[in-house]
């Protein structure tokens, strides 16, 4: 076990992040050569090891926390290693992209600070792939059974390498060009460098695991090339697909984009966020000596407040943005939780960026404005945008103020206004005969079996069931449809299930499942 007064003689230490000046000279992660150890190995000697470790409900995937916290600690890295991945196929990633709300779950967090359990999950897997402890795991019988999945996002890759394990040969097909979905095309390489996720992908295909690019599913049969892929896409009918394998699982994430439907929404210059980002990883994987959208040398304004414009604003900081300021609809957060969300839930905090932090180091400012909405976008001569007209709004009913108008020199503008379920102008639901839920989702049981399929065998995972959400909530869908999978197949299942379809992240009532009321 952890040292039971750790928490009360260690501080609180996260492993401190590169210079800003360095890391935005380059594209490599924010804790790019950065020693985790030895001070990884001190800060998991914090944990308490409690009697009910609410951090564990704070995860949707169960993760064993103080388990390999004692681990590390200790410096057993082969058994911490082990029981990490016995509930999460990829912890390098987690480690990197989750904002973590097991550490707002600690028990610690009640009247101190929580223990570094993100900077522990990234130090352990990363000193695992050093230390060589991640190998294929191939099954050792095979089932005879065939499964496709269609998708390589978080969902589609732990699903895949769930069912591979359990002796079923698995095909994951991916309608761009390189397997990894948005960990490949929508991550920055500054979040997460593309090492990691091919290292992943190259132990699945040992594993047995096969994967089909450029196979767009569900696509319509005269378009040739999707706009983020640098090959041409072949369109597949999903049920033809469905008649030549046991089983699919659908994942192809939350792709339908929202718009900002104000005038001057056409002039050039105003990209969708996820475009840009694709663009600027796409020079990273070598595919373009310079990005055909760049914020170089321009005003950019960033219209939305999540992790995607979080995105955007660190890559046009690295590109030479003159001036960049994000939009956000909705009001500054408080620095504390209110009663509506307490402990342990996620609250919604002001919370600081590592691109948040990097603009303040090279503007001095935070360059959010809250309460902020655009009216409209102006133009210059040549059509392209040259200035958008924004508005302060009231926090509840997001009215604008009157007499709060306010105009910003914009360039180039990126919307990055989250998504709205699978894209509409897919093939898919009406290949397979999909039914949408009331959020614009694919609709599916419980147990992730779609709902209104014209075929058995058909399950939905990750966002494109469930809505724009964590990668956590992602890789626990995958391994939890996994189970759904194997059971229809062989009649029962072994593999674990940590969620539900219908679970819901952990609120002041407790984690809502299917039926509450």
């Amino acid at each position: 076990m952890t040292d039971p007064f750790g928490f009360l003689r260690i501080p609180r230490k996260p492993v401190p992040a590169r210079p800003v000046e360095e890391r935005l000279g380059d594209w490599r992660e924010v804790y790019a050569g950065q020693a985790l150890l030895p001070l990884v190995s001190e800060q998991a000697d914090r944990c308490m090891d409690c009697g009910i470790p609410f951090c564990h409900t704070g995860c949707p995937l169960g993760n064993l926390i103080p388990e390999w916290n004692a681990y590390a600690a200790h410096g057993d890295w082969p058994a911490a290693y082990e029981r990490l991945h016995a509930t999460n196929n990829f912890p390098e990633v987690t480690g990197r992209l989750c904002p973590a709300p097991c550490e707002d779950a600690c028990v610690l967090t009640i009247n101190a600070d929580p223990v570094t359990i993100k900077n522990v999950e990234q130090a352990i897997a990363d000193e695992g792939m050093r230390r060589g402890y991640m190998v294929p795991r191939p099954p050792e019988r095979h089932s005879g059974r065939t499964v496709a999945v269609i998708g390589s996002g978080p969902a589609g890759l732990a699903a895949a390498q769930q069912l591979t394990r359990a002796g079923h040969v698995v095909a994951v097909h991916e309608r761009a060009d390189r397997v990894g979905g948005l960990l490949r095309y929508g991550i920055p390489e500054f979040k997460m460098e593309k090492a990691y996720l091919d290292l992943r992908i190259e132990q699945m295909r040992a594993e047995g695991t096969t994967f089909v690019t450029g196979a767009d599913v569900g696509g319509a049969a005269d378009v040739l090339r999707a706009a983020d892929a640098a090959g041409p896409v072949g369109a597949i009918d999903a049920a033809e697909l469905r008649s030549r394998y046991d089983a699919v699982v659908v994942a192809v994430g939350a792709a339908e984009r929202r718009e900002l439907p104000v005038p001057g929404r056409g002039l050039r210059g105003i990209h969708q966020a996820m475009d840009y980002l694709t663009f600027a990883n796409r020079v990273r994987e070598g595919d373009y000596a310079v990005p055909p959208v760049t914020a170089e040398g321009r005003h950019v304004v960033i219209v939305g407040g999540g992790d995607t414009a979080s995105d955007c604003l660190g890559t046009a900081l690295r590109q030479g943005a003159l001036s960049v300021v994000q939009l956000d609809i909705n009001p500054e957060p408080g620095a504390d939780r209110t009663d509506g969300e307490p402990w342990p839930v996620y609250p919604k905090v002001y919370r600081i960026s590592h691109a948040h932090e990097e603009a303040r180091g090279r503007e001095g400012t935070d360059p959010r404005l809250f309460s902020s909405a655009t009216l409209r976008f102006e133009g210059d001569a040549s059509g392209r945008v040259r200035a958008l007209h924004l508005t302060a709004v009231e926090p509840t009913a997001r009215q604008p103020l009157t007499g709060t108008g306010r105009v910003l020199p914009a360039g180039l503008v990126l919307l990055a206004l989250g998504f709205s379920g699978p894209e509409r102008a897919s093939g898919l639901r009406e290949q397979l005969g999909l039914d949408l839920d009331d959020r614009g989702n694919f609709a599916r049981a419980a147990d992730f079996t779609a709902g209104g399929g014209r075929a058995r065998g058909v399950f939905v995972a990750g966002d494109a069931g469930r809505g724009q959400s964590l990668v956590v909530w992602a890789i626990a869908e995958g391994r939890a449809a996994a189970a759904s999978v194997d059971r229809y197949l062989t009649g029962s299942t072994s593999l674990p299930a940590p969620v539900a379809a219908h679970d819901r992240p952990m609120t002041a009532l407790g984690r809502l499942r299917y039926g509450d009321r």
